[in-house]
């Protein structure tokens, strides 16, 4: 989710790492970097019958499912093609990770998993361990992104590990996998840091074999979902200075030639950002300014306040950290075609995907 491309993907796949999908898109880009199914893993709060009957053709990894609806979907669909899929239950542990409400993912009141203050996670239990055409192995939790804070992740564990306990001695739970989830985070901010990913996984590791010990499980294989930690701090947003509208003793506005169409966490998460002027980094004279998107909402403003070189028309506006969950929320909003992507590496850049022309904006239309 966090930033997915077929040149990416085959990347992480040569490096080894996992890749989580989300739709029949995401998993056609991971079929066409050559991933090998085994290590793809189908997530999503409403999959499709179509999409969960083409990851059984291709063999996926996992299947984390996430309500009944789809229990009893992929539960036919198994049946009728012989397959046996193994999954994993997603559930809503009732832990609060002390971040944005729309990013905050496992409390009970979520459209994600399978609730345990009703009884709805043993009964997803009680249901996977009677299909016959379904091989639960363990189970998976996400509490929210970003999460600065490992206090959460512990309790997260620590409720999981205890349910799943109870579901061995009911239900005869195997817990052969278990996955906190994610939601690591990256520092945006100068006056924000991010906890060393270190800590984190400390913290994980530690509450794990704490709680297996505890409650006399094999330490179960550790799936961890670090996306935006993964490709946040990698990806840089250059924009190009356009239009300045100075307003004395209020505010200073740089309108750029992007915004909210390729990062739209600032307008619906208040997300907040660092810039420089790229192309005069090292300038002594500095003024305070506002970085406005060419979008028409005002809300579509990328940086609050921040103090840079003068800008002019034409300058270079370069946004650290802006890897993650920018270009895959873009949208073509005002008809404003997407930027392109290059990839630079040890000196080398190359095109990833090219900008988007107006023809593409109009090329699925039916006169």
């Amino acid at each position: 989710k966090a930033f997915l491309t077929r040149p990416l993907a085959r990347i992480l796949a040569g490096e080894g790492l996992g890749l989580d999908v989300v739709s029949a898109g995401e998993l056609a880009i991971a079929r066409a970097a050559g991933y090998r199914p085994e290590l793809v893993y189908f997530h999503g709060n409403n999959k499709s019958p179509e999409e969960l009957r083409e990851a059984l053709d291709w063999g996926i990894g996992r299947v984390v499912v996430d309500n009944f609806h789809e229990l009893q979907i992929l539960g036919g669909l198994a049946a009728k093609t012989g397959s046996r899929p193994e999954i994993l239950l997603r559930l809503s542990p009732g832990v609060d990770p002390h971040t944005h409400q729309h990013t905050t993912t496992g409390i009970v009141d979520s459209k994600f998993g399978f609730t345990m203050e009703n009884g709805d996670a043993e009964r997803a239990v009680a249901c996977a361990q009677a299909s016959a055409s379904l091989r639960l192995v363990g189970i998976h939790i996400h509490l929210g992104s970003p999460i600065y804070e490992t206090g959460p992740f512990q309790e997260g564990i620590e409720t999981a590990l205890a349910f799943a306990s109870t579901m061995r001695d009911r239900h005869g739970l195997e817990l052969q996998e278990f996955s906190p989830g994610g939601g690591f985070p990256i520092q945006y901010t100068v006056d924000r840091p991010a906890p060393p990913i270190g800590e984190f996984a400390e913290v994980i590791c530690n509450a794990l074999k704490e709680g297996c010990r505890r409650h006399g499980f094999d330490l179960p294989r550790l799936v961890i979902e670090p996306g935006r930690a993964v490709v946040g701090r990698a990806g840089v947003a250059v924009y190009t200075a356009g239009a300045i509208k100075c307003i004395p003793g209020v505010r200073k506005y740089v309108s750029v030639d992007g915004g909210m169409g390729d990062n739209i966490r600032p307008a619906i998460y208040g997300s907040r950002y660092e810039a420089v002027v790229a192309n005069r980094v090292e300038a002594g004279d500095r003024e305070m300014v506002t970085i406005a998107g060419k979008y028409c909402e005002s809300g579509d403003i990328l940086v609050r306040d921040a103090e840079l070189p003068t800008v002019g028309p034409g300058d270079l506006i370069a946004i650290a950290a802006s890897g993650a969950y920018c270009i895959p929320m873009s949208s073509n909003y005002n008809a404003v075609p997407r930027p392109a992507i290059v990839l630079v590496n040890e000196g080398q850049a190359r095109l990833l995907r090219r900008r988007e022309s107006i023809e593409d904006l109009m090329r699925l239309d039916v006169d």
